[in-house]
């Protein structure tokens, strides 16, 4: 049994703690505390959940005020139950004391209080099943497509004569 979890809407994250969070989960991340901190000012909801001061768990929506997205919610594996395969990436394997969930739940309130029509998650994996928990379907016919965005370099300028 997991001792007290204390969760809150959280308006400023530390970037270094967020990060430590992430680095902790072995989850793949901008190492840019700079980044960290522009992703978590455009996040419309961020909900921490923290064990004794700990962050143990996160989870955050976006929104453009019609549609939301879940698009985070991540648990340390060591509050994740025994049917946690893969401890790793804070993916939602097992949440056997529902952390996760109220994570999770919390974001999507705060998105159907703000009014959205829809709000959309992707899943990967055994996430399918915890977010089907929270009410999610699935969308036939959808591909998911993603293109990695990388630094532009600037053309060489050109003069005209």
């Amino acid at each position: 049994m997991v001792g007290t979890v204390v969760y809150e809407i959280v308006e400023q994250m530390d970037p270094h703690e967020l990060l430590a969070f992430y680095q902790g989960q072995q989850h793949a991340t901008t190492q840019s505390l700079e980044k960290l901190q522009r992703m978590v000012d455009s996040t419309f909801c961020l909900v921490a959940a923290r064990q004794d001061g700990r962050l143990i768990g996160l989870a955050r929506g976006v929104t453009d005020g019609v549609r939301g997205q879940l698009v985070e919610c991540k648990l340390d594996p060591a509050f994740q139950g025994p049917g946690c395969v893969t401890r790793i990436d804070g993916r939602i394997e097992h949440d056997s004391e529902g952390i996760a969930h109220e994570l999770a739940q919390r974001v999507i309130d705060a998105l159907r209080d703000y009014g959205v029509e829809r709000i959309d998650v992707l899943a990967y994996g055994t996430e399918v099943d915890f977010c089907e928990e929270l009410g999610f379907k699935k969308v036939g016919g959808l591909v998911p497509l993603v293109w990695e965005a990388k630094a532009r370099t600037k053309p060489a300028t050109q003069e005209v004569d």
